[in-house]
């Protein structure tokens, strides 16, 4: 069976949407206390490992398509973080992402990474989820840790 140019386009991006909608997942399970959790070996808290998300997502921007982060900026490492500052930078940076990822397809290449667009999407949601698993050690280690609904739910693609 043959899929479809744009099938697969919707496909690849559509994966880009899941990833980024898991992360604010976990972000919306979060208690508002819990953001300045940090795991027992030291490293960011959980609102900076968020921020982290975002910053990062915009290093890609400035660096492949400088247009698309107009507006955005980084936080800055001593930012006060709340889950509302937090929601709204990576919603912007993610829809900006799917837009480089959309660029990326037309053009077979996203600058400063290789080798492909698909590459560049699994490294975007591997990094993304380690860092999640970061946040999610972070939480326990505080006696934060989010419900069963929400840690099985990262894992339920299909329905986010």
């Amino acid at each position: 069976m043959s899929v479809s140019e744009q099938s697969l386009r919707e496909q690849f991006l559509d994966t880009w949407r899941i990833s980024s909608r898991i992360t604010l997942y976990l972000l919306d399970a979060v208690a508002g206390e819990a953001l300045d959790d940090v795991a027992p070996t030291k490293g960011r808290s959980v609102g900076k490992t968020f921020a982290h998300l975002h910053n990062v997502r915009l290093m890609w921007l400035d660096s492949a398509a400088k247009d698309l982060s107009d507006g955005m900026a980084k936080f800055e490492t001593d930012a006060a973080l709340d889950r509302a500052s937090l929601r709204a930078a990576l919603e912007a940076s993610a829809s900006a992402i799917e837009m480089l990822l959309g660029r990326g397809l037309e053009t077979g290449k996203i600058k400063g990474f290789k080798p492909h667009p698909l590459a560049f999407l699994g490294y975007l949601t591997a990094h993304e989820a380690h860092h999640r698993g970061q946040i999610m050690l972070a939480l326990k280690a505080n006696g934060h840790m989010v419900d069963k609904k929400v840690q099985f739910g990262m894992w339920e693609w299909g329905v986010r």
